[in-house]
């Protein structure tokens, strides 16, 4: 946890920014770091050739101030010994967010409610960009028990494993460890023969599981972890029905079937598009030996 550095909330006018920004300002409490109120003027009605937006720039400037002025003052209202500061950005709102993000201990962000498959969708565009982990709330979500972290054996997903299980720990919260996969059921309905082998990879599979968990009990020994295989449904679609009634949802932003290139993996693409809980996304922390 990066002990100084303060938790950003991106706002825009909308029902999940208006649940985002409370769950940032409580999380900021407890973490006892000061709170960053964010909102980007989209630089695409900003550009310098057109000259037809000019005079209206200075109302967009005006009318995004009042409204961080106007959410400043209820997280004050709300949590008066909370440091809260304002700032407007100007550019591309993911790319905007994601540098900001360089900044903050996390980076909160309201789901546009959007289904699968919108690539707009300027929560998914920060994520896939931040550098801090990024926080998605839905519209009323903050409620829910237990914490669940989805797996499948990659470095982004132990390092997943790692801050869910802090986050459990902290919040007096259970831990779910979900690994999904779908290899043998789907060899076996595409014609192949049932045999040995699709037993001999699931086997494999919980080994993986296994090892994933295997420190947490020491590491928190009051900490309550369920490991859970799961061998029919995708990814997720799986995380999001196990995380329906969650506090929070964990996974990595890529896992170990991604391709170098892509920034979000599919499943964590999948996830956000049609969040079930506070879902937070968090990024691989390079070691020395990969500079």
């Amino acid at each position: 946890m990066d002990a100084h550095k303060p938790v950003a909330v991106g706002i825009s006018d909308s029902a999940p920014s208006r649940t985002a920004l409370q769950w940032a300002a409580a999380r900021a409490r407890r973490q006892k770091v000061p709170l960053a109120i964010l909102h980007v003027l989209d630089d695409r009605w900003m550009a310098g050739e057109r000259i037809e937006a000019l005079p209206y720039i200075d109302v967009l400037r005006k009318s995004a101030m009042d409204m961080l002025e106007e959410a400043g003052e209820t997280v004050r209202s709300a949590e008066p010994d909370l440091q809260v500061s304002l700032e407007l950005l100007e550019g591309s709102v993911g790319a905007s967010l994601g540098k900001y993000s360089e900044n903050a201990s996390m980076l909160v962000l309201g789901s546009s409610g959007h289904s699968r498959g919108a690539l707009t969708d300027r929560a998914l565009q920060a994520a896939a960009t931040a550098e801090s982990p990024v926080a998605v709330i839905g519209a009323g979500q903050g409620g829910g028990q237990g914490v669940v972290v989805g797996v499948d054996g990659s470095r982004e997903s132990t390092q997943a494993v790692a801050f869910a299980a802090a986050e459990a720990d902290a919040l007096g919260e259970e831990l779910t460890v979900l690994y999904a996969f779908t290899g043998p059921n789907r060899w076996i309905k595409a014609g192949l023969p049932s045999s040995s082998f699709a037993g001999h990879v699931v086997e494999e599979e919980q080994v993986v599981l296994s090892e994933t968990v295997a420190g947490l009990r020491q590491d928190y020994p009051g900490l309550v972890v369920h490991a859970v295989l799961e061998t029919v449904m995708e990814p997720a679609d799986a995380l999001v029905r196990a995380a329906a009634n969650a506090r929070m949802l964990v996974l990595g932003s890529r896992g170990r079937g991604s391709f170098g290139r892509l920034l979000l993996g599919s499943t964590a693409h999948g996830v956000l598009t049609q969040p079930p809980c506070p879902t937070v996304i968090t990024r691989l922390k390079k070691s020395r030996h990969d500079t």
